[in-house]
């Protein structure tokens, strides 16, 4: 039970547990916490999205019959009002309650944001300094630090409403592609091995639904979502500068050494010890150059040794 309940809520840190949005639809932020996911993944999806999809339809349910249409469109937080109208001098407990949520979810953002950073080191996309890991903790601090800068960086704008529609129009997106990408890859490679194995069905009736909303979105808001699209696209010339352009200048490689070494002082950070499983043998040589560390020391022989005769 208690591995279930790792898998449902998070991975169990310091006094923390991250949201259950990293195993809703979008896509898998599963890291590792969960022992026996083939058995324990599917039993966390299947009581996680079927208790909150509960809790907030009976949520919705109680502001309708509460509250008048007029307001509803007049209240800038729903639940503080709700809460004002029905709790008396307990309307406190609303906003606490909100702001206990939102750090939920921020936390779990965090915690899984860091973590496709991470990810996306280790393949070859990222700067390899990014798939370091904390020497005791075993934490992706670069990682989280990255993440950290990025938000902060994203924070500047005036309008935040409007960063929340880039936001989620982009991983809306990406979420039906990867959903998408399960469907091809069940196509074309059917044989590879697959721990967790569902019925095409469900997919097939996502991509449906996430269709419907991405059309919407395009018809209801064609400015906001071409912005959106337009961040998104300039990321294209950052892959063929970093990861497609092999062959950099010796000064690129150079500063990129130091800050490696730099940032594995700071953070007292190393390499993850991987074990390569037999399927790592059949990767191309580019994904194996890819994966390489950009500061890799070679070892030196010693001039003086001699090989001992048969």
């Amino acid at each position: 039970m208690g591995q279930l309940l790792q898998c449902a809520v998070g991975h169990p840190g310091p006094r923390c547990l991250h949201s259950w949005k990293a195993l809703g639809l979008g896509p898998d932020h599963y890291h590792g916490g969960c022992t026996d996911r083939q058995r324990n993944l599917p039993r966390a999806i299947f009581i996680s999205i079927p208790l909150v999809t509960f809790v907030y339809v009976f949520a919705n349910v109680a502001y309708v019959t509460a509250m008048s249409p007029q307001e509803l469109l007049a209240s800038n937080a729903v639940a503080v009002t709700f809460g004002e109208k029905l709790l008396g001098v307990m309307a406190w407990i609303m906003p606490i309650s909100v702001a206990l949520s939102t750090f939920g979810g921020v936390n779990g953002s965090l915690f899984t944001s860091s973590r496709l950073f991470f990810a996306g080191a280790r393949e070859g996309h990222l700067p390899s300094v990014l798939a370091m890991i904390h020497v005791k903790r075993c934490t992706p601090i670069p990682a989280l630090l990255f993440t950290c800068i990025s938000t902060l960086l994203m924070l500047v704008t005036s309008d935040m409403y409007t960063l929340i529609n880039y936001v989620g129009f982009i991983n809306y997106l990406f979420y039906g592609v990867t959903v998408a990408g399960q469907i091809v890859l069940r196509w074309k490679k059917p044989d590879i091995p697959r721990p967790i194995k569902i019925n095409l069905l469900f997919p097939i009736i996502y991509l449906l639904f996430w269709a419907f909303l991405l059309v919407f979105s395009l018809w209801s808001e064609p400015i906001v979502c071409g912005i959106g699209l337009a961040i998104m696209l300039t990321g294209v010339p950052v892959y063929f500068l970093g990861v497609y352009w092999q062959h950099k200048p010796k000064c690129f490689n150079d500063f990129i050494e130091l800050l490696t070494l730099v940032s594995q002082k700071m953070c007292v950070v190393v390499y993850p010890e991987v074990e390569e499983a037999s399927e790592t043998e059949e990767m191309n040589e580019n994904m194996d150059e890819q994966r390489k560390p950009i500061y890799q020391p070679t070892p030196t022989k010693d001039k003086d040794s001699v090989e001992p005769q048969s």
